[in-house]
């Protein structure tokens, strides 16, 4: 069984190797920095031992219990129109999950990672299609 790694920042876990080009845009995109000056900090793991886990599968990976989420690039991810990158609660409600679109990575990842917001607030502001695209302004 595949272990994975223990280090500070998140990861975007590849579980779909069908298409090396979307792989790789859907990486560039998820660390592109915001307009505000916000990046995401991810490790990308793409190991052809996680090719088509299932979210259970990926979470009960050694060293999944690391992280207060995880992300995953998953047939969903590399056949969207927006590519949307599955992210999965790890804390609260472990086994919650969402999905957001590249451009808010930074968002989400840097906000939980330092847990100044929890997953439940996220996954409350995806769009009714369960896309997390950002919060709407208010006002």
């Amino acid at each position: 069984m595949s272990i994975l790694p223990e280090l500070h920042g998140s990861l975007l876990i590849r579980t779909d190797f069908s298409d090396d080009d979307a792989w790789e845009a859907v990486c560039a995109a998820s660390v592109a920095t915001s307009p505000e000056g916000f990046e995401a900090h991810l490790l990308f793991i793409s190991d052809p031992a996680f090719a088509d886990l299932t979210v259970e599968q990926v979470m009960a990976l050694p060293g999944a219990q690391h992280y207060n989420a995880l992300y995953i690039v998953d047939h969903d991810t590399i056949s969207g129109r927006e590519t949307p990158i599955l992210a999965v609660d790890m804390t609260r409600e472990p086994g919650r999950s969402l999905r957001v679109v590249p451009a808010q990575m930074q968002s989400i990842e840097n906000n939980l990672e330092i847990f100044n917001m929890d997953f439940s607030e996220f996954a409350d502001a995806a769009d009714p299609d369960g896309v997390f695209r950002g919060f709407a302004d208010i006002g």
